[in-house]
């Protein structure tokens, strides 16, 4: 069954009472195929006028929507003969990120993603998509193997940030974190990351730090989670509507502000409707992308990037 957002509820009613009338049989009287189109009709325009005015708030519902499509889902969908990689060669395989080789539309790739799980046993498995120190030494391991075999990297990102367990504290989470950026920042090859859901602090960023960063039109991408702003600045967590307006979170901000290079829209109503077309759209975006940065050469590239990060932030 769908899942409903609470703001979704009066378009639960219609879709409910579409449902119903579709498996009446014939009454007398009543043409049942046009009541249904009427109900699609009225449906339709009223998903059009919620999505056409989200608040922050609401785009951060949406892009941690369950039935939204996860990492697994992109990884398969967009590539072939996939061989997935596991382990950082130190501790452990991190299930939270998911990594490997295979082939995008024939180009061969390292691809990886942070994976939150679909069910309950899934999400407990991959820790909700939060991953460890040896999740980001393991993305750090698969970047330098994509550097040494000349392999362009593809990063889809959604995660609310690395875990903050203190056994993660133990085993050197921020340093692992900073030397995921620094591998990211440093590979010879072309990088392409997407969030497609949630993009939290330097946990997303660990795993964005690319030639090309592009989100989903209802994904979100923040320093801290609106949660734990209010926690922090209003002491108060119920405030977290009015910390994603302040945060700027949302993808048509970033693109604003010049901190990603692409918004990729989603199918009305978002990408937990239509998953198929969603990764369908995120790989023509990515496709769209290669070729400019498979042209240039890896000293041009790795200047453009440094330069790219560098002046985020700049006035001006």
């Amino acid at each position: 069954m769908r899942q409903y957002l609470d703001f979704e509820k009066p378009l639960a009613e219609l879709e409910s009472k579409i449902d119903e009338w579709r498996r009446m049989t014939e009454p007398g009287g009543i043409n049942i195929a046009d009541e249904v189109a009427r109900l699609r009709d009225k449906s339709e325009k009223q998903l059009r006028a919620t999505y056409a005015k989200l608040s922050p708030w609401q785009q951060v519902q949406v892009a941690r929507h369950p039935d939204r499509p996860k990492a697994t889902a992109y990884l398969s969908g967009l590539l072939t003969d996939f061989t997935p990689l596991g382990g950082d060669r130190g501790f452990a395989d991190d299930a939270a990120l998911i990594g490997g080789l295979g082939r995008f539309r024939g180009q061969p790739v390292v691809a990886m993603g942070t994976e939150r799980g679909t069910d309950t046993e899934s999400r407990v498995k991959h820790n909700f998509g939060m991953a460890r120190p040896e999740g980001y030494r393991k993305a750090r391991r698969l970047v330098e193997l994509a550097g040494r075999f000349g392999l362009p990297v593809l990063s889809f990102v959604d995660t609310a940030g690395a875990f903050p367990g203190i056994d993660a504290e133990a085993r050197g989470q921020a340093e692992a974190i900073a030397r995921a950026i620094e591998a990211f920042l440093m590979a010879p090859v072309p990088i392409i990351a997407v969030v497609v859901g949630e993009g939290g602090s330097g946990g997303a960023i660990a795993l964005a730090a690319g030639d090309r960063v592009m989100m989903l039109e209802h994904a979100v991408y923040s320093v801290i989670s609106p949660e734990g702003c209010a926690s922090i600045l209003w002491r108060d967590a119920a405030a977290a509507a009015q910390a994603a307006e302040a945060l700027r979170l949302t993808a048509a901000d970033l693109l604003r502000m010049r901190l990603i290079d692409r918004l990729i829209a989603e199918p009305l109503g978002g990408a937990h409707r239509d998953p198929e077309a969603t990764i369908a759209s995120v790989g023509d975006a990515v496709a769209a992308a290669f070729p400019e940065l498979l042209a240039m050469d890896h000293v041009t590239r790795m200047a453009r990037r440094e330069e790219k990060f560098l002046a985020m932030g700049r006035a001006g």
